[in-house]
């Protein structure tokens, strides 16, 4: 285990008993995600998606322009830094008063899978947003990338009567207004539904988000969260995040705000922006179950009227990590649930997730989630875990892993960090850090790669959970300090 509190890294760390394998796919890997990949490019992003064709709503054949590469590229041959060499670069920036008084850190080798400096490396820590990575991991693991979240509807008891049953798409739209580009939509979804009636007119929604269990808010998070903008009720039919005015929110996003306003039952706002599509009114809507599916004759109780599928699961952990999407956080674990067979509640999905994470040979001693998004404050991850998880991410062994490298923000450049690595002291880390950081109040995180100024790609993770309430935007700037001191330094 590491030392205590404020104990000095030792001089020379041993290799962690945990083995990191040879890196030789991840500097390709992450030279494509710095120029941007995504899930409409050729390669392997594009094979994950199959033959399938873009959900409705999306330009077939899209692409996006290419953008300019702002990664550091790594050199899998410039020398590596010593264990001396980052004690004595960081030792001084990880005792900062801005941090508090436990800072846990884990700085390795990616290639060589060698510690560079442990403080509290294994001590379990609360991690805020930095939980998303092991999201990301384990629901690309137990899922894969290029799964889609179903949204059915089939027909209910009696006749016009229409059942929505909600899979656990957070993207899905009302129409081609929607939060998130090339989501979903009801609107398709109510197309199918007309046709499959025929003659037939709707008479009545049902709502049926009974895939869902357990409390809609984690015990855990703070107080404010549910109606703070960055948490929602987690239902398994919802809009748009469930938020409640979403071109306001969408003009916020583009200013940098990624809070919004949510309803408080997304699953019936969901249910009567469906029925107002079928030509109904609100009164028509209440919640209820799927009749079983009897008579596969069209139109039988439970037979299916339509489905829309959400974006690729490659997309979704590319908006959850560079947005740092709470909502999309929640869906993806109970989809990590779902796969294992677990109810697709909070306490299943952090189950499901201790259980990949452990199948994947990361330290699952060192890992005790509540939620998926990190804003529960009883949630703990291991700096080390942290560090291994990027590791293996990029090794190789796992290829389907290598998504989450897509949406790691950049310093100085895109999601979290583009206004970060801006400052004195900090400037060495721009486009040379890509990271996921993590913020509660007192609590301050960041865990991601770093190319030196050698060329040597380093993971690191750096977790604080005792920051003085006032001090966020000084804890920010010692974090990225940090980062920034092992991107301008040979550590030799």
């Amino acid at each position: 285990m590491g030392g205590p509190p404020g104990a000095a890294a030792p001089a020379a760390p041993a290799p962690r008993r945990r083995r990191l394998p040879l890196v030789l796919a991840l500097v390709l890997l992450l030279v494509l995600a710095g120029a941007g990949v995504a899930v409409v490019r050729p390669g392997p992003v594009a094979g994950w998606l199959g033959e399938k064709a873009e959900p409705a709503g999306t330009a077939a054949g899209t692409t996006e322009p290419s953008p300019s590469a702002v990664l550091g590229e790594p050199d899998p041959n410039a020398p590596v830094p010593t264990p001396d060499g980052v004690r004595a670069a960081l030792d001084p920036l990880v005792r900062a008063a801005a941090l508090g008084d436990r800072v846990n850190v884990s700085v390795a080798d990616v290639a060589t899978g060698q510690s560079l400096f442990a403080r509290g490396a294994d001590d379990p820590t609360v991690p805020a947003s930095v939980t998303k990575l092991v999201t990301g991991v384990t629901v690309l693991a137990a899922r894969g990338p290029a799964y889609r979240i179903p949204t059915r509807a089939v027909a209910g008891p009696n006749p016009g009567e229409v059942v929505v049953v909600g899979g656990g798409d957070p993207t899905l739209a009302v129409d081609g207004k929607g939060f998130y580009p090339g989501a979903a939509r009801l609107d398709d979804l109510a197309r199918q539904v007309k046709e499959a009636l025929g003659g037939t007119a709707p008479t009545k929604v049902i709502v049926d988000s009974s895939l869902y269990s357990g409390p809609v808010y984690e015990p855990g998070w703070d107080d404010d969260i549910p109606t703070g903008g960055y948490g929602a009720a987690i239902t398994a039919l919802m809009t748009d995040g469930a938020r409640r005015d979403v071109p306001q929110a969408k003009k916020d996003h583009e200013n940098g705000d990624h809070g919004a306003e949510r309803v408080a039952q997304p699953d019936l706002a969901a249910g009567r922006a469906f029925a107002r599509l079928l030509g109904l009114p609100a009164s028509a809507v209440s919640r209820g179950t799927a009749p079983a599916a009897a008579d596969a004759t069209a139109g039988a109780p439970g037979s299916e009227l339509g489905k829309v599928e959400s974006l690729p699961l490659v997309r979704m952990v590319d908006i959850m990590i560079t947005d740092s999407d709470n909502v999309i956080a929640e869906a993806l674990a109970r989809q990590v649930a779902l796969a294992r067979g677990k109810p697709a509640s909070f306490s299943g999905a952090a189950a499901a997730m201790d259980e990949v994470a452990g199948e994947l040979g990361l330290p699952a001693d060192e890992l005790a989630l509540a939620d998926g998004s990190g804003l529960s404050r009883t949630d703990r991850i291991s700096p080390s875990l942290l560090t291994d998880l990027i590791a293996l991410a990029g090794d190789g062994s796992h290829p389907e892993l290598a998504a989450i490298f897509g949406g790691l923000p950049v310093g100085g450049w895109s999601g979290t960090l583009g206004e970060r690595y801006g400052s004195e002291g900090t400037k060495a880390g721009a486009g040379m850090v890509r990271a996921k950081t993590g913020t509660l109040t007192g609590v301050h995180a960041i865990a991601g790669l770093v190319t030196t100024a050698d060329g040597r790609l380093l993971t690191f993770a750096v977790l604080t959970d005792r920051v003085p309430a006032d001090g966020l935007d000084s804890a920010r700037v010692a974090l990225d300090r940090i980062a920034a001191t092992l991107a301008g330094c040979g550590c030799r």
